[in-house]
This record gives C-alpha cells, structure tokens and sequence, in this order.
C-alpha cells in the first residue's frame, strides 16, 4: 500500500466518483462527526458525486439518500440502491432481488442467526436488524463487548454452512442469500444509472473504505484507499486497498477529500 498522498495528479484530476464505505471510514469511535459530514458537503458542492456503499439497513440508507449530501447510497451490502430527486421529491429504489425472493431468503436468515446466537456465546442480533430487507447482521463489536477473531470466525462459518453468504465488517458479520455484494451493485448503478463505461469508472471512480468486507472494492478499483485503520484488520483483507490515509477513521476521509477537492 502507497500512502495517499504519493497520488499522482493525473489520477485525481479525473476523480469524479467518491464511493466510501461509512462505519470507522466515515464514521469515527460510532459518531458521524462534524469534519466528515462537512467533507462530503464540500465534495458534493463542488460537482463531485459522493455515494456511500454499506453494509447498513435500509432504514438508514432510506435517511441518508434524502438527507445527506450524497447521490444515493448502496445499502446491505450490494442488496440496492436508494436515490432521492430533491426536484421531483421521489425516491427511485433498485433491488438486486424480487420481493418475494427478499421474502423466501429472510426466513433462512432468521434460522441461521437463531443457530449463531444459540451456538455463539456474546452474540446478539444488530440493533438496527428490525429496519434491515434483505440482510441480517450479527453484531461483535458495536453494542456487545468485542469477541475474539476465533468466534467472529465461528459466525462466519456457521452462516456459510447454512447457504448464506458472510462478510465482516468492523462491528458485525452481514449474512445474506444472493450473488449480489458491494461491488456488483456498484458497478450496476455507475453504469446504469451514471452512464459510465469500463474505463470510466476506473478513471473516475475512487473507492474508501477500512475492513474486509471492502475487499472486493479495494482490489477491483484502480484508485482504492484504506483509512489508516485499515491496518487493524490488513491480515484478513485478501485484497488490499492500494492507498492509505494518514488519518484515521473519518479523519482519514477528510484527508481523501481534501487531497481531491485541492489537487490544484
């Protein structure tokens, strides 16, 4: 990994896209704080698109397309994406399901996190799961005192025996039934809805994020960046971002930001 700031200026003169993953990317200690809802602002009024790319319920996703200064949001890692027209007042929704799949796939996903729960001693469902579609989300490390690396693993492995697919972010295992993650619906909505070609969103798209369910977006984007706290959890990351911060957490953000919005 390359510090952020040995980026080259033909790399960022191109930037159009920020796509940043939130929790310890944007967020710092769980707070969204002043610096970095500010950077998104300045990002956003300075022409860039700014589209947050989570593992978070849709609940949120829903609260952040219309209120954050974003272009929309991909939210459950992959399941859609919410985008708000402040001018039409409508919010336009892509799932990467039917709903009766979302259906048929959460009764699976409630016997799977009733096993994780049984067999995984400290566990506990995420406190936003109620407000989540298509996803469910084991907590670790947010509302529950930390579990060691041995019994994270042990989540992981339950939920994939059972079918799902299981990825770790830095506070919960999200466990869902489907192809889709982070990076198909990503590259989806910047084509589809963005118009931009293969080689236009390796030029013009920059990807940030901090933990390894960011893997697949660290190692598919040209122009990817780690917060400095992504070394934390670099052993479980098998594809590494290719630049770091200085910074941590949302500092880290706003370090990204101001390398951008000041690449002159």
């Amino acid at each position: 990994m390359k510090n952020l700031s040995t980026m080259s200026s033909s790399q960022l003169k191109d930037i159009k896209f920020i796509l940043t993953d939130i929790d310890d990317t944007l967020t710092s200690d769980g707070i969204l704080k002043s610096n970095a809802y500010e950077a998104m602002e300045r990002l956003s009024n300075n022409g860039y698109k700014v589209i947050p790319v989570t593992g978070r319920c849709a609940g949120w996703c829903d609260h952040i397309a219309r209120m954050w200064p974003v272009d929309g949001v991909v939210g459950e890692n992959g399941a859609f994406f919410f985008s708000y027209d402040h001018v039409k007042k409508k919010m336009n929704n892509f799932y990467s399901q039917t709903e009766d799949e979302r259906r048929e796939n959460f009764i699976v996903l409630n016997q799977i996190k009733n096993t994780i729960l049984e067999s995984v001693p400290g566990t506990a469902e995420a406190s936003d799961q109620q407000y989540r579609i298509t996803d469910l989300a084991i907590d670790f490390a947010e509302d529950v005192p930390k579990l060691p690396q041995d019994k994270i693993d042990e989540i992981v492995q339950i939920a994939e025996q059972k079918g799902a697919v299981a990825k770790i972010s830095s506070i919960h295992v999200n466990c869902w039934i489907g192809s889709h993650n982070k990076l198909s619906t990503s590259l989806k909505i910047l084509k589809e809805s963005f118009g931009l070609n293969d080689a236009e969103i390796q030029n013009t798209a920059i990807f940030i994020g901090d933990s390894p369910n960011d893997s697949t977006m660290f190692g598919f984007f040209n122009n990817s960046v780690g917060v400095a706290n992504v070394i934390d959890l670099i052993n479980s990351i098998e594809n590494p971002p290719k630049y770091i911060t200085q910074n941590y957490s949302g500092n880290g953000f706003v370090e990204l930001a101001d390398l951008i919005i000041n690449k002159n």
